[in-house]
């Protein structure tokens, strides 16, 4: 059969690439839909200094680069293309992309999920550079600074709290009056003597400076959603704390997700409820949202993959 993988992977960033790295290893050969961003969200990250193996850092598309190399090295394939429909009814099961169609024996989602930004182009000139939607990814790089966390949910809560190990403020704008955030992530927030907050309040533009040809952030453009009054805030780093969406639209109603659209898979493990796809990294993971932690899921989806198909070996 035309284009017929025994397993294909979509999804390219660590629990995409470390998925291919162990089925290729296996000898599946695996197919890998990288998308037009191969890499993921690293791939806009700077310096990554919290990937074991790497005592100096490594840029993030550096160590996309290398995964990649990694698992071709067993061969892997990459297609850059966008999946634009998949079809797990049957066996084998169907993907399309440009038009074009490909067929698995097993499939492992690894599409990731993106952090909401606010769409101001200001903040793409910044991101990576003073702007973030990761705390635990880069809270460290703003030790003794001060920043401030966008949004008003348990998401931002959680930003801005762990944010205060390393910052010496942070403060929150929230365009409402009030936290959306659960009563103990409030409490929390309003007795961290670290944390201020600016109510009503949107950011319409991120200020910086660039020096040698190193960008930074210098402060926030704020406006009043009830008076209008704009003014200018004084800040080291912008992190966005409106959430996260997963990138899940492909399977609505094939596969089960939670009510954000999170894939569910059983316990311990990476299935999904249709035997032989399997889900791996921020696709499925609603808490931890890291590059080792995703590359840990994409080694269980490729051995619970594999193992799927030597059951179909018989």
């Amino acid at each position: 059969m035309a284009n017929h993988h025994e397993i294909i992977i979509v999804g390219s960033g660590p629990a995409g690439l470390t998925a291919a790295l162990y089925t290729a290893r296996a000898g599946l050969l695996p197919l890998v839909f990288e998308g037009m961003q191969p890499g993921g969200q690293l791939t806009i990250t700077t310096e990554v200094e919290n990937y074991p193996g790497f005592p100096l850092g490594v840029m993030g598309p550096e160590l996309m680069d290398l995964m990649r190399t990694q698992a071709q090295r067993f061969g892997s394939e990459s297609v850059y293309k966008n999946v634009t429909a998949v079809d797990l009814s049957r066996r084998p099961f169907t993907v399309r992309a440009d038009e074009e169609q490909y067929t698995a024996d097993a499939l492992i989602v690894a599409t990731g999920a993106s952090a909401k930004w606010l769409g101001i182009p200001s903040e793409r000139d910044f991101m990576g550079y003073g702007v973030s939607a990761c705390a635990t990814c880069d809270g460290f790089f703003f030790k003794n600074l001060e920043v401030v966390v966008v949004g008003g949910g348990d998401t931002a809560i959680e930003e801005a709290s762990f944010l205060t190990k390393f910052a010496t403020k942070v403060t929150i704008i929230h365009r409402r009056g009030q936290l959306r955030a659960s009563k103990i992530m409030q409490d929390r927030a309003l007795k961290n003597p670290k944390i201020a907050f600016i109510w009503d309040s949107v950011v319409d533009e991120i200020q910086g400076r660039s020096e040698n040809g190193k960008k930074s952030v210098t402060g926030v453009l704020l406006r009043n959603v009830k008076t209008g009054a704009t003014m200018m805030y004084r800040t080291d780093g912008v992190f966005m704390g409106i959430g996260h969406k997963p990138n899940t639209e492909l399977f609505a109603g094939q596969l089960d997700m939670d009510q954000t659209g999170y894939l569910i898979t059983a316990p311990n493990g990476t299935k999904t409820n249709v035997p032989g796809v399997f889900a791996a990294g921020d696709v499925a993971d609603s808490i931890y949202r890291q590059a080792i932690s995703a590359a840990g899921t994409g080694c269980m989806a490729a051995i619970d993959a594999e193992r799927w198909l030597g059951t179909l070996r018989g």
